[in-house]
This record gives structure tokens, sequence and C-alpha cells, in this order.
């Protein structure tokens, strides 16, 4: 069997995509360090010129999973395939790859041009052409005015721009983040958010991206995997993993929601029908879900709320507002439904005017039906 032939033979994980246009390639994979296994069996495909995420919880795998493909650890079981080539046993420094740490490392003592240099005159590169690739590099980040700057006259954000294109003038097949704007404040790291992207799709490069911040992987990422307990859970669009979540952990993860617990009831007339404790909940039906007990998520911004609501919405249900949370673009309502029996939470973007509903005010809250995902419980 040929290598061509090997590889159209290789299953693919996430979104179907054809053989050859993945940079990168991982099949059944496990790392454990000791009696803790990290990484568990992962099998997934990030296409040639992508945004890929890796999301997740604290100690969920993903920096493990991240240093595998960097070659700072090598898997226990499995392949790792970056660019076509088998990179299980080939040396960091050997593969087509770089890796941007949340701490920048800047070397202190170099001006922002030096920093940037240093990996093209470590390989001999010519003089004249590192002046040219530095300067454009800087340029792409609109640092050209700040060569001659030591790292500690950049803010946080310059710094961050620094260490990444020092990373990119290297011209790696694949870049590696790992939660590379952790330690910026807010603002600075949505700005920064906006910024890393603009450079991805610009330069073109495979980007992976390491963060436990499920706002930042949604704002930037074409996929995202969904990593729990060394496990991918989920590899999908940020719309698709917000929408159509395939675990209770997902639904839970990304976004906010409610999360109900039930029985199905029935499923007759094109619908399913599910016992929710004090109430009755009609969703969509789904092939893998059709009896026994189950998950709905339904996100709160997809809840209405108001002082009634028409009669033929199927979910709509009486109940009083508990609690009122203001947060600036959106104020988010918690309303005890059945005598207090159940919490529903309903989002409503804020439009400058009075909050429409306080605490003790009767509301009716609700939802359509394709607003309920039913999971396997």
């Amino acid at each position: 069997m040929t290598e061509h032939d090997e590889r159209d033979r290789r299953p693919r994980a996430g979104a179907a995509h054809a053989p050859g246009d993945a940079d990168i390639e991982l099949y059944d994979v496990h790392k454990a360090f000791g009696a803790v296994a990290a990484v568990r069996g992962i099998s997934l495909a990030v296409r040639r010129g992508e945004f890929f995420s890796l999301l997740g919880p604290s100690g969920c795998g993903k920096s493990t999973t991240l240093r595998i493909l960097a070659g700072f650890e090598e898997p226990d079981q499995g392949r790792v395939i970056i660019a076509g080539r088998d990179m299980v046993g080939v040396p960091a420094f050997r593969r087509p790859t770089n890796l941007v740490f949340q701490r920048l490392a800047l070397f202190p003592h170099m001006s922002v041009f030096e920093n940037v240099a240093f990996g093209l005159r470590m390989k001999g590169t010519p003089r004249a052409e590192i002046a040219r690739r530095v300067r454009d590099a800087l340029m792409l980040v609109q640092l050209d005015p700040m060569t001659d700057r030591k790292p500690h006259q950049l803010s946080g954000g310059q710094q961050q721009r620094v260490a990444l294109v020092r990373a990119l003038v290297n011209d790696p097949r694949v870049l590696l983040l790992d939660e590379p704007l952790g330690a910026l404040d807010l603002k600075l790291r949505v700005q920064m958010q906006q910024e890393l992207k603009r450079i991805q799709v610009h330069v073109g490069t495979t980007f992976v991206y390491v963060t436990h911040d499920q706002s930042e992987a949604l704002t930037m990422s074409d996929r995202i995997a969904i990593m729990h307990e060394g496990r991918v859970l989920q590899v999908d669009s940020p719309r698709d993993l917000y929408n159509h979540p395939r675990t209770q952990f997902v639904a839970l993860f990304v976004g906010d929601t409610n999360l109900l617990h039930g029985r199905v009831r029935d499923t007759a007339r094109g619908g399913v029908t599910v016992d929710v404790g004090p109430i009755l909940v009609h969703a969509q039906p789904t092939e893998e879900i059709a009896a026994g007990a189950v998950h709905l998520s339904v996100r709160h911004e997809r809840v209405r709320i108001a002082p009634s609501l028409p009669p033929d919405l199927p979910n709509r249900f009486p109940g009083r507002v508990r609690e009122v949370v203001f947060s600036g673009a959106s104020v988010r309502y918690t309303v005890a439904v059945s005598g207090g029996a159940l919490d529903l939470f309903a989002l409503q973007a804020y439009d400058g005017g009075p909050v429409p509903f306080g605490a003790g005010d009767d509301v009716v809250v609700g939802w359509e039906v394709e607003a309920a995902t039913l999971l396997r419980a």
C-alpha cells in the first residue's frame, strides 16, 4: 500500500473533508503521566489554513494535546500526522510547527527587531532576507515604528504581537497557541482576539489554539473541539456547537442554557413530548432518541418572557420573577414556575429603557419547539 493510499484510508474526525487537505491528523492518541490519563484516545483532523480551537476546562487534556503536536511530549499510543508526515519520534525543532505560550518569553535585553529575527538568525538566514522578513512581519501587526524598543517599553498587547510574529516569521506550517491571551485584561483580550483572527486570515497559516474561554473560542474559530477528561466530545463550527450540542457537558460549557431533565412521554404526531417534573415540554424528534430519560437544552436568549404569550405557543408556562440580573447589554430573569418547583432563565437584550419586570412580577415564559435541543441522558 502506498503512502497516498494509506492517507486515503484513514478515518476523519469532525466534519467530512477531502483526503490531503488536513494539516494535522490525530489517531487514537493516548498520554498518561503516571496513573493519571491526560489524553484518552483522541482522533481529530485540522484542515489546512483553519483556525482550530481546543476548548475545555482546566485539566481536560488540551494543553497536553498541544504539547504532543509540538513535540514536547510523546504519545503513549496513537499516530500524529502533520503536513502528511508521521511525527511520532520527531523532535520539536524538526517539526513544521511553532508554539506561542501564555508567558511570552521575549528576550528582555533584545530589541523588537532582534526578538523577531532571532529564529531566522539561528537557522542561518541571510542578513538581507532577515531584514525584509522582519520588516514585513512587524508591518503586519503595525509595530514597524517600534523596531528599536525593548519589551519593557511595550504594552501587554504589543508584547503579544511581537511574540506572535516572532513565531510566524519562521513560516511554520502550523502555529500552536497555548492560551496566549490569558494574562491580558478583558478589553485588551477582546482587541487581541480580533487582531489574531485578522492575522490568521491574512497569512493563511493553520492555527491550533488552546483556551478555556468559550467566548474567545466562539469569536475566533472556524471549528472547535470540546474536550473533557482527556476526550474529544464534539468537533463543530461555533454556531453548530452552540445551537446543536450533542452532550449535556457541551450544552452547559458552551453558553448559558436551561438544562431540563425529563422522560419522553410521547413521540406521536411528528413531535416529542417530555415530562420535565411539573411541566410538559414539546420538542423536535431525533433519530437517536425516541424513549427513556433525556435532557432538554434551551438557551436563555431563546426563552421569551412577557405578561402573556400567544396561546398557540406549545411551550408556555406562567410563573413569577424570582431574580433580575442587569449586566449592561442584557437582563437575565430567573422565573419560578409551577409554584416554585422549577426555575427557568430568560435573557433579554437591554435597549436602554426601564427594565420591564422586577422580582415578584407575574409573567409567562415560553419558547418555540425548535428552541429545545433533545439530548440523551
